[in-house]
C-alpha cells in the first residue's frame, strides 16, 4: 500500500509529463472501444439483415447447398408440411423458434412479351405472412427508420416483386415507378406478330392461370421447367420493382406466393419445397436447435436424407465482413497499444534519468533492486489503471454523443439510410479486453526503464548530477 500511494506521489511530482502520457492513452483507448463498438453494431446489422430474409437455420436436401441452384426443383423436399407440423409441435422447438415455413426457389426466364424483351430469373416463393413475422426480427434492437413490412402482404395470389433491374430489362420502368432508367433502343422485329406472344407459350399460359378482365400493363410471364424438363408458363402481375441492395440480386429476382411458385413448377403433381427456414427467437440458441433438429429428422424423416445449414453457412458474405473487420480491430488495436507502449516507456525512462540521486538514496538506506524495481512498476500500473478507466469513461460519453447525433448512414446489403450507432456499453468483453490491454501495455512499458533503475550503483547513483 505503501509503494502505491508513494506511485501516486511520483506520479504528481510532474504532473504535465504524467497528463500528456495519461492523454495518449486516453485518446488510444477511445479509438479502440469507438471503432470495436462500431464494428459490433455494423455486424449485428448484417446478421439482423440475413436472419430476417433467410433465417437463423434452414432444413434441405442433402447436397443442394453445393449444387441446387442448377436445378433447384431436383431437390425439393416432398412431405415438407409434415417436416414443419413436427417442428411447430416439438416441445423444445416450441420454445426456440418464432417462425418455420416453407420455401421454393426456382430458376426460368421472365419475359414481358408485349416489348419483345425476356430475361433469366431466380425466383422465390414465400408463404408472405411469415416472410412479416421474419421481418419483425431485431434482437439486436439494431436502429432502423421504419417498420419493414412485406411487399407482397395483402396482393392478390398473381402478384409477384422483381428486382428493379429486372424492372429495367423488361421495360416496365414506367408503370413501376423505377427511376434512373433511360429508354431502350428500338428493338428490330422481323414482322408485327413478334409483339405478340409466341401461340405455344400463350397456350401454357392459359392453362397455368386464370386471364385476368383488364391486363394490366405490368403483367409478365415466367417460363420454367418442371422436374421432368416439361416447361411451364404462368401469366403474373408484377405489383412492385424492389430495390434488394445488391445489383446482382436486383439484376434477376423475382418473388412471389409460395402455392403459385409451386404450381408454376409442379402443376397439379403434389407441391414441394426447395428450404424450411427456422428463425430462432435468439442467434444464441443456433446450437441447442440443430441438436433437436437432428434429433427429430433422424427419428422421422430420415430416409430423406436432410440436412441443416445456418445462416453463416448460408451466407458466406457474412463470414467475410465478420473477418475483414476482426482483422482491422485487431490491426488498430495492435497499432495503439505500440504507440502507448513507447509513450509510457520514454515517459518511465525520463522519470529514471531524473530520479537517479532519489534512487541512490533509497538503495543507501537499505531498500533493495525489488523495491526499486517494484516501485516503477507500479507507477506504471497507476498509469495503466487511470488511463483505462478514463478512457473507458470518455468512449461512453463519445458513443453517446454520436448516437444522439442524428448522423445517418448506409450498411452494406441495405437500401434505407439507417442512424449511425455505436455499440460501447453492454459490451462487457470490449471493454474489459481494452482496459485489461491497456493496463498490460503500460506495465509492459515501465519494465524495461524499471530494471535499469533497479541495476544502478548506489555511487554511481548518489553522485549523479
Amino acid at each position: 500500500m505503501n509503494t502505491l500511494t508513494l506511485a501516486l506521489r511520483n506520479l504528481l511530482r510532474n504532473r504535465r509529463r504524467s497528463l500528456a502520457t495519461l492523454l495518449a492513452m486516453i485518446l488510444g483507448s477511445v479509438a479502440v472501444l469507438v471503432f470495436g463498438g462500431y464494428s459490433s453494431n455494423l455486424v449485428y446489422g448484417l446478421q439482423t439483415g440475413f436472419v430476417q430474409s433467410s433465417g437463423h437455420l434452414q432444413i434441405q436436401r442433402k447436397d443442394y447447398f453445393l449444387f441446387g441452384s442448377g436445378n433447384p426443383t431436383a431437390y425439393g423436399i416432398a412431405d415438407y408440411e409434415r417436416i414443419v407440423a413436427a417442428i411447430r409441435q416439438d416441445p423444445v422447438m416450441q420454445k426456440l423458434v418464432t417462425v418455420v415455413t416453407p420455401s421454393l426457389q426456382l430458376g426460368g426466364i421472365a419475359g414481358n412479351f408485349s416489348a419483345g424483351v425476356s430475361r433469366t430469373v431466380i425466383g422465390s416463393g414465400v408463404v408472405v405472412t411469415d416472410q412479416n413475422a421474419m421481418l419483425q426480427w431485431n434482437d439486436y434492437h439494431f436502429p432502423t427508420r421504419k417498420t419493414r413490412r412485406a411487399a407482397l402482404l395483402g396482393t392478390e395470389d398473381d402478384s409477384v416483386l422483381i428486382g428493379k433491374g429486372v424492372a429495367r430489362v423488361l421495360q416496365l420502368c414506367a408503370p413501376l415507378h423505377v427511376e434512373h432508367c433511360a429508354a431502350p433502343a428500338p428493338v428490330a422485329r422481323a414482322s408485327s406478330s413478334a409483339t405478340a406472344m409466341p401461340d405455344d407459350l400463350a397456350d401454357l399460359s392459359k392453362s397455368s392461370t386464370v386471364s385476368p378482365v383488364a391486363a394490366p400493363p405490368t403483367r409478365i410471364e415466367l417460363l420454367v421447367a418442371n422436374p421432368n424438363g416439361a416447361p411451364n408458363v404462368m401469366s403474373v402481375n408484377a405489383v412492385k420493382a424492389v430495390d434488394f441492395g445488391v445489383k446482382e440480386l436486383d439484376d434477376v429476382s423475382v418473388v412471389m406466393h409460395l402455392p403459385q411458385a409451386q404450381h408454376l413448377v409442379y402443376g397439379n403433381a403434389a407441391p414441394q419445397a426447395t428450404a424450411i427456414v427456422i428463425q430462432l427467437q435468439h442467434t444464441s440458441q443456433i446450437p441447442q436447435a440443430q441438436q433437436r433438429l437432428r434429433q427429430l429428422i433422424e427419428a422421422q424423416f430420415g430416409r430423406d436424407q436432410l440436412e441443416i445449414q445456418d445462416y453463416r453457412t448460408l451466407n458466406p458474405f457474412y463470414g467475410q465482413i465478420v473477418t475483414m473487420f476482426g482483422a482491422m480491430f485487431g490491426f488498430i488495436a495492435l497499432l495503439i497499444g505500440a504507440i502507448v507502449l513507447f509513450t509510457v516507456s520514454n515517459t518511465m525512462s525520463m522519470v529514471v534519468v531524473e530520479r537517479t540521486m532519489e534512487i541512490g538514496t533509497l538503495r543507501a538506506i537499505g531498500l533493495r533492486r525489488g523495491g526499486i524495481r517494484r516501485l516503477f512498476l507500479c507507477e506504471g500500473l497507476m498509469l495503466g489503471i487511470i488511463g483505462a478507466v478514463l478512457g473507458v469513461l470518455i468512449s461512453l460519453l463519445v458513443a453517446a454523443l454520436i448516437n444522439q447525433s442524428g448522423i445517418t448512414w448506409l450498411p452494406p446489403g441495405r437500401v434505407e439510410r439507417i442512424p449511425l450507432t455505436v455499440r460501447i456499453w453492454g459490451k462487457d468483453a470490449l471493454i474489459a479486453g481494452t482496459a485489461l490491454g491497456l493496463i498490460g501495455v503500460a506495465v509492459l512499458s515501465a519494465v524495461w526503464p524499471a530494471n535499469r533503475a533497479a541495476r544502478m550503483q548506489v555511487v554511481d547513483a548518489l553522485r549523479h548530477v
